[in-house]
């Protein structure tokens, strides 16, 4: 079984690397997703990964990152993460990009959706 920095470890070696062709299978979203097992379990790390990857430029990582992991972490630990991730949002207009491709899922629309869109809100201005 993988740990959570082995998956960190593959990720970090693949997401330097191009995009795959429209079509093919994206080793680098496989890479993410394998990241995202681990919301549940561990979330920090998980969090450090994204906040290290949140300032690559490419717009197909940044939708990965959003989708796959940070809408994630919010919908499992928002007690936990919400400040956090609106500190950083706050510091940082690459985490703040981050926020407004996000989604409210599960837990987090059903009970935290107030909350969250008016984060969102509140980056989408900032990054305007």
């Amino acid at each position: 079984m993988i740990t959570v920095d082995e998956a960190i470890a593959q990720a970090n070696a693949i997401l330097p690397h191009a995009a795959a062709p429209e079509g093919d299978l994206d080793l680098r979203w496989q890479a993410i997703i394998g990241v995202g097992e681990f919301i549940e379990s561990d979330p920090a790390p998980v969090w450090d990964f994204v906040r290290r990857w949140a300032r690559d430029a490419d717009q197909d990582l940044q939708a990965a990152l959003a989708t796959c992991l940070l809408e994630h972490l919010l919908e499992h630990h928002f007690d936990r993460m919400f400040t956090i991730v609106q500190q950083a949002a706050r510091a940082d207009r690459s985490i703040a990009r981050l926020v407004v491709r996000c989604w409210a899922v599960g837990v987090l629309e059903a009970q935290h959706a107030a909350v969250f869109e008016a984060l969102k809100r509140e980056c989408n201005a900032a990054v305007a």
